[in-house]
C-alpha cells in the first residue's frame, strides 16, 4: 500500500499538529506557517535536540500542551524559560518519542539524520499523519518503515522539495501510466568546479549553496550531491518504483522541482520559487491548501530555465547511492550513517571536502552487506557503520603527511 493513497480529511476545527525538530531549518519555516495561521491550527507538542532558549520561546508563541529537549543538558534552561507558562517540558530520548505519541493529528518528522527514526516510528504507530522532512528514516529503514505506515493506517506525506513536488503531480489511481519521475538538483555551489579544485573547499563555502537556505548537514550534503542520492533512494520507498524510472537532472535555477512523465508522453512539473514553505504549506494543509508568504514567480522575468545530466565522475556521490540503492539490504543504512559521520567531521574541519564521499565508499567496502529483517538490523547497521568510518577518519588524520 503506497503511503499516499488514502485521502484523510481533519475536522471542521483547528488540526493538532506536533513538530520534531522545531528549532531546525525545516522546523522554523513550520513555526513560521503557524504563527501565521493562528485559526486553522494547535500546536500539541515541540521538540529540539539543544537550544532551549528558541524552543521556549517557540512554545510560548504556538501555546505548545508540551515540549521535549533531547540532549538533557539543556534541560534545567528550559524549564528556567517555560516556568510560569503552564507549559510541560521533558528531556532525553524518552521525551522526544513521547512527543511524537502525544495526540496530534498532523506531526512534522523534522529531526535530522537516523535520530529521527525512533520518534518519527512512534508517530506512524499510532496512526498520524506525518509529515516526512527526514529522508534519512527511509534511507535508512525504508521497507520497514512503509510496512509499518500500511500496519498502522498512518499517512506519510513528503516534505522534501522534490518529493513534495512529485507528490502534486502523481497520479495515485493511476500509477501504472507513469514512465518515469525526475528529481531536479541545483548542483550546489559546485556545480562548475573541477574535481580536484573541490579539495581545498571549506566547511563556510559547503554550506553557502546558492538558492535554499537550509541546516549546515543539509547544505554540505547538496555540495556533494550525496542529498541527490538519499532522495532517490527516498523516492523509491515512497513512489514504490523501481531505480530505473527515477531520473535526476540538474536545474540551476530551481525552479522546477520535480516532474512525472506518463507514458503518452504527457510531462507534469511543479514550480515555485525555492521556499521550504511552499512543500510544508502544502503537507500542513493537506488535503487543502493555505496561503504562504513565499515570492510568486515572475517567470518572464526569469527568461530561462537550464537543465543538463548530472557529473557522477565529479559528483560520485550519485554513482554510490544508486548501486547501494540496488545492491539493498543493509547498503543504504551503511551509506547514511558514514555519511553522517564524515559530514560531522569535515563540518568540524578535521578532514577535507572529497574525503566525505571516499569515506562513505571505504565504509561500504569494509562491512558485509546483510538484510534488514527487523528495526535491531538497522540499528546494528547504523552503528557499526559508524564505528568503522570513525576508525577510518582517525587513520587517516594519524597517517603520515595528513594535513
Amino acid at each position: 500500500m503506497n503511503s499516499l493513497d488514502s485521502v484523510r480529511h481533519h475536522s471542521d476545527g483547528p488540526r493538532r499538529v506536533s513538530i520534531l525538530g522545531s528549532t531546525g531549518s525545516v522546523g522554523q519555516n513550520t513555526v513560521d506557517l503557524l504563527l501565521r495561521n493562528p485559526e486553522g491550527f494547535e500546536v500539541e507538542a515541540l521538540t529540539a535536540n539543544r537550544n532551549p532558549g528558541r524552543l521556549a520561546e517557540q512554545a510560548c508563541a504556538l501555546r505548545a500542551r508540551f515540549v521535549a529537549i533531547g540532549d538533557p543538558i539543556h534541560y534545567p534552561a528550559l524549564k528556567d524559560a517555560l516556568a510560569g507558562t503552564g507549559i510541560e517540558a521533558a528531556a532525553g530520548v524518552e521525551a522526544l518519542a513521547e512527543a511524537a505519541l502525544r495526540p496530534a493529528e498532523w506531526v512534522m518528522a523534522g529531526i535530522v539524520g537516523a535520530a529521527g527514526l525512533a520518534p518519527t516510528l512512534a508517530a506512524i504507530r499510532r496512526g498520524a499523519i506525518v509529515a516526512l522532512a527526514n529522508k534519512e528514516v527511509l534511507v535508512c529503514a525504508g521497507t520497514l518503515v512503509m510496512d509499518e505506515v500500511a500496519r498502522c493506517g498512518a499517512t506519510l506525506l513528503p516534505v522534501d522539495s522534490e518529493h513534495n513536488a512529485i507528490w502534486q503531480c502523481f497520479d495515485l489511481d493511476r500509477a501504472d501510466t507513469i514512465e518515469r519521475i525526475i528529481l531536479t538538483a541545483s548542483g550546489g555551489p559546485f556545480r562548475e568546479r573541477e574535481f580536484e579544485d573541490m579539495r581545498g573547499v571549506t566547511p563556510k563555502e559547503a554550506v553557502a549553496h546558492p538558492n535554499w537556505d537550509m541546516g549546515a548537514k543539509i547544505s554540505v550534503d547538496s555540495a556533494t550531491m550525496m542529498n541527490k542520492g538519499l532522495e532517490l533512494i527516498e523516492a523509491t520507498h515512497l513512489f514504490q518504483l523501481p531505480p530505473e524510472q527515477i531520473e535526476i537532472v540538474v536545474h540551476p535555477q530551481s525552479i522546477v522541482h520535480g516532474a512525472v512523465v506518463y507514458r503518452d508522453g504527457s510531462v507534469l512539473a511543479q514550480l515555485g520559487s525555492p521556499d521550504m514553505r511552499t512543500p510544508i504549506a502544502y503537507a500542513l494543509a493537506w488535503p487543502g491548501r493555505i496561503t504562504t508568504p513565499t515570492k510568486r514567480l515572475d517567470l518572464a522575468a526569469i527568461g530561462r530555465l537550464t537543465f543538463e545530466p548530472p557529473d557522477e565522475r565529479r559528483f560520485p556521490a550519485l554513482r554510490i547511492a544508486r548501486e547501494d540503492l540496488i545492491r539493498g539490504g543493509g547498503c543504504p543504512t551503511v551509506l547514511n550513517a558514514a555519511n553522517e559521520t564524515a559530514v560531522h567531521a569535515f563540518l568540524e574541519g578535521r578532514i577535507g571536502f572529497l574525503d566525505i564521499v571516499e569515506t562513505v565508499e571505504r565504509t561500504l567496502d569494509v562491512i558485509p552487506e546483510g538484510e534488514l529483517e527487523s528495526l535491531d538490523d538497522v540499528y546494528n547497521f547504523d552503528r557499526t557503520a559508524r564505528e568503522v568510518a570513525t576508525r577510518l577518519l582517525s587513520l587517516r588524520n594519524s597517517s603520515p603527511g595528513t594535513e
